[in-house]
C-alpha cells in the first residue's frame, strides 16, 4: 500500500514538472511584442483603438519632409489616425496634451467615415524627444473609447457630441476653442437634423457660438454634416449639449433603428 503510494505521488510530481518545462520553453521562444498589439512589431506602431484608428510615432522624420510637412522645430512627432470619427480624436489628443511635454501640430479632418456622411482625422503631435511623443499616442489611444460614448449611429446616418469643462490645445488648434473654458459641440448626419440640433442647442441655455459648419460652408469638408461648437459657462455648455442628444436621437431614430452609442455616454 504504501509503495503504491509513493509511485503515485512520484508520478504527480513528474507530471507537474514536465508542464513547468514546457511552459517555460514556450515563454522563451515566443516573440518579444515591444509594446505593440497584433504582433504588429514595428517601432513605429503604437497601438489601435476605436473608430479604426491607429496611432504611431517617427523618432525623427527625415529632413526632406520636415518642411513640407510644417513640422517648425519638431523632428519627433506622434500621430493619430482614424477613418471615423473627428471629434473624438481630438477630444483624446487634447487629454494627452495636457499630461505629457507634446504640442499638437496640425489636425485635418478628411471627408472619410468609411463612406458614411463625417469625417476621419489626421492628427500630429510634435515632442523634443520621442518618449514625450510616444506616451501622447498611448493616452490619446486609451481616453478615445471614452469620447466615442456619445456618438451615436444607425443605418440612415450618425450622431455626435462632445463636452469639456476646460478646453486645452488640440480644441484651441481645431476647433477654435478658449484656452481654460467650458466646450460643447453638436453635430449630425444627415445635415438637416445636425441643423435643427444646432438651433436645440442655442436655445437651451446660455452659450456663446463658436463656429458653425455646413456642407458648403467649411468645416465640413463638404461632407453630409451641420456642426455647431460653443462656449460658456459649464453648466450651460453641458445643459446644452444634453438638450441636443435627446432631439438628434428621436430625429435620426425616425429614419431608422433607435440610434445606438458606439461605447458608454460619458455626457
Amino acid at each position: 500500500m504504501d509503495q503504491q503510494l509513493i509511485e503515485k505521488v512520484m508520478k504527480q510530481v513528474t507530471s507537474e514538472l514536465a508542464a513547468k518545462t514546457a511552459s517555460a520553453s514556450a515563454s522563451s521562444t515566443a516573440p518579444a511584442s515591444d509594446g505593440c498589439v497584433n504582433g504588429v512589431g514595428l517601432t513605429e506602431f503604437v497601438g489601435i483603438s476605436t473608430g479604426d484608428t491607429i496611432g504611431l510615432v517617427i523618432a525623427s522624420v527625415d529632413p526632406l519632409l520636415v518642411e513640407k510637412m510644417n513640422l517648425g522645430k519638431y523632428r519627433s512627432i506622434g500621430i493619430i489616425g482614424g477613418r471615423t470619427g473627428a471629434g473624438p480624436q481630438i477630444m483624446a489628443v487634447d487629454e494627452a496634451v495636457k499630461a505629457t511635454n507634446t504640442q499638437v501640430i496640425s489636425v485635418e479632418l478628411p471627408r472619410d467615415t468609411k463612406g458614411g456622411a463625417g469625417h476621419g482625422s489626421l492628427i500630429y503631435i510634435g515632442a523634443e524627444d520621442v518618449s514625450d511623443a510616444r506616451r501622447a499616442v498611448e493616452i490619446a489611444l486609451n481616453v478615445l473609447p471614452k469620447y466615442f460614448g456619445d456618438v451615436y449611429g444607425n443605418e440612415a446616418g450618425h450622431l455626435e457630441f462632445q463636452y469639456t469643462a476646460r478646453a486645452s490645445y488640440c480644441l484651441e488648434k481645431a476647433m477654435g476653442a478658449t484656452l481654460g473654458k467650458a466646450w460643447g459641440m453638436t453635430c449630425a448626419g444627415p445635415a438637416a437634423i445636425g441643423t435643427v440640433l444646432a438651433d436645440t442647442a442655442v436655445k437651451a441655455a446660455n452659450v456663446e457660438v463658436i463656429g458653425y459648419s455646413s456642407p458648403g460652408n467649411g468645416g465640413t469638408s463638404y461632407s453630409n454634416e451641420v456642426i455647431l461648437t460653443f462656449t460658456g459657462d459649464s453648466g450651460a455648455v453641458r445643459q446644452a449639449v444634453r438638450a441636443a442628444i435627446e432631439v438628434g436621437k428621436k430625429l435620426l431614430g425616425a429614419l431608422g433603428d433607435e440610434p445606438k452609442s458606439t461605447t458608454e455616454p460619458y455626457i
